[in-house]
């Protein structure tokens, strides 16, 4: 018994280093937090407060 421990508790922590890094990883790799660009290039006059309004109403 006690010559499979060492073994098997090093397989178990090798598991978890592994795991939690393709967590870390996956999760790096993956994230946005990045704000995207606002387009103005818009015709200003066109709209009301900004708000263009399509067709007469």
């Amino acid at each position: 018994m006690a010559k499979f421990l060492g073994p098997g508790l090093g397989s178990a922590v090798i598991g978890a280093v592994l795991g939690a890094a393709a967590v870390f990883g996956v999760t790096a790799a993956v994230q946005d937090n990045t704000r995207p660009d606002i387009d103005r290039s818009g015709n200003a006059d066109s709209s009301l407060l900004n708000q263009v309004e399509y067709g007469s109403r």
